[in-house]
């Protein structure tokens, strides 16, 4: 059932204000440290709520993680805007001794046993909540829960989809049509997450604290802290926060994906849908019935999980890095894919190659051929700049960041973040930077710079305020 979109469909069907149409959010992932660089053991504040009711700023794994969720917007640039202005209100938010840690990895950590799991209320839902953080920890240990991120959510106008649809004959429904989309943008991004992993990665060092099995691909070792030389993103790497069996869904339908998760549920491998760890995930309409809600109304719309915080960002993620996602994703979907069968299995291979030993003149698998990492890297890059200049889409700036990223690695996050742990240290340098990013939002009058989002989010943000 698999759907073509090349570009000449694409240059015939859409306009370029159609193609570039799109829903945008982000999510922000982070610890709270104390000045020390150790993980706060305080509750998470009272300030924001009911961590179960606050639709924007909540809680993940932890009381000591705080959980930052923007709503969708029509541009980057609202976006994030809006994810400045809740890690404005968060540093201005908690105590007068907490940072919020700047990293991927985690600060300094104590005993497993006594990272605060997330608390809840007495309803239903809470315990639930509380119950599915219980197995995890259980599971996968509660310092590996610690890790943090960026999910960047994404879906294309409605009217952009149903264009495409219309312009030729598919032989499909409107909402078989519409899962295609999105499933093949899945597929091809499973196959370049690589690339992401290597421009967007950002955590190369570990705490003594974190555990052994990241620590021991770390090629170098100061006191109490462990750094790699080769790496490009610890968190995406053998050792992050990964299922314990390696999964590989059918996604060439919904309905095959939907069967293969429930039957990795059935079999007691997932506790339920979402312990799923992708790179991308698919989202539905009612995430509380997902499964069921995927089959019966289609793919909303795409999670890419694969990007680390930005020590060099503010408030995590680069614009230029959202807008590189843009486009690339534009690319996934217009990319001609391969048919190479093990495709899954080839594309952790090489997400884990890029993550561990993404600059020790590394070699990835291409449909099951040796090839250099920066040669396709430089491939892809000068395709998607190709498709940039063809559609006249004005990505020429971020391309041009991202292709210098690639032709210099040392302008790339991490071999910048190397650069300043060889010099201060891991745990220094990030509090260093937790606390400057402190002091920046400590600085800002929210209402006079946030106009547009105050009156109407802050007593969301703060309920208790």
């Amino acid at each position: 059932m698999k759907m073509q979109v090349n570009i000449d469909t694409i240059k015939n069907a859409l306009s370029k204000q159609d193609l570039l149409s799109a829903n945008f959010g982000l999510e922000r992932e982070g610890l709270r440290t104390n000045p020390d660089g150790i993980l706060s053991l305080i509750k998470h504040p009272t300030a924001f709520g009911d961590k179960i009711k606050n639709p924007i700023i909540t809680t993940d794994f932890s009381e000591s993680q705080i959980e930052m969720v923007t709503p969708t917007f029509k541009s980057t640039q609202e976006t994030y805007d809006f994810l400045s202005f809740l890690t404005d209100i968060v540093n201005q938010t908690i105590p007068e001794d907490e940072y919020l840690w700047t990293q991927s990895l985690p600060c300094i950590l104590p005993d497993s046993r006594d990272i605060p799991i997330a608390i809840y209320g007495n309803d239903k839902k809470s315990e639930e909540s509380f119950r599915y953080r219980i197995g995890l920890a259980h599971k996968y240990g509660t310092k590996k829960q610690l890790i943090s991120g960026i999910h960047y959510n994404f879906s294309f106008d409605e009217e952009t989809i149903r264009k495409l649809y219309q312009h030729e004959d598919y032989n499909l429904t409107y909402q078989e049509f519409k899962d295609q989309i999105y499933l093949k943008i899945v597929r091809n991004y499973l196959r370049y997450k690589w690339l992401i992993i290597y421009i967007t990665g950002c955590s190369v060092s570990s705490h003594e604290s974190f555990t052994c099995d990241c620590k021991k691909l770390m090629n170098h070792k100061r006191d109490d802290e462990y750094y790699s030389t080769e790496g490009v993103s610890f968190r995406n790497a053998s050792c992050g926060y990964k299922n314990l069996v390696e999964l590989y869904p059918r996604y060439d339908t919904v309905e095959h994906f939907a069967c293969d998760v429930q039957s990795y549920i059935d079999d007691e491998i997932l506790s339920e849908a979402k312990e799923l760890y992708t790179q991308i995930r698919l989202k539905s309409k009612d995430p509380s019935n997902f499964l069921e809600s995927l089959t019966e109304d289609g793919i909303l719309y795409v999670e890419i999980r694969t990007v680390d915080i930005n020590t060099f960002d503010t408030y995590g993620i680069s614009k230029q890095d959202m807008d590189f996602l843009h486009i690339f994703i534009i690319y996934l979907l217009i990319k001609e894919e391969s048919t190479y069968p093990k495709w899954q299995e080839e594309s952790l291979i090489n997400e884990e190659i890029t993550s561990q030993k993404g600059y020790a003149d590394t070699k990835l698998l291409k449909d099951g051929c040796k090839i250099n990492l920066l040669d396709w890297a430089k491939e892809t890059i000068d395709e998607i700049i190709q498709l940039n200049n063809t559609l006249d889409l004005n990505f020429d700036d971020v391309l041009q960041d991202v292709k210098e990223r690639i032709d210099n690695p040392e302008n790339t996050y991490s071999k910048k973040l190397l650069k300043i742990i060889e010099k201060e240290g891991f745990i220094n340098s990030q509090l260093r930077i937790s606390k400057e990013n402190k002091q920046h939002s400590l600085n800002i009058n929210l209402k006079e710079k946030y106009p547009q989002y105050y009156d109407e989010y802050i007593k969301l943000a703060l309920p208790r305020k």
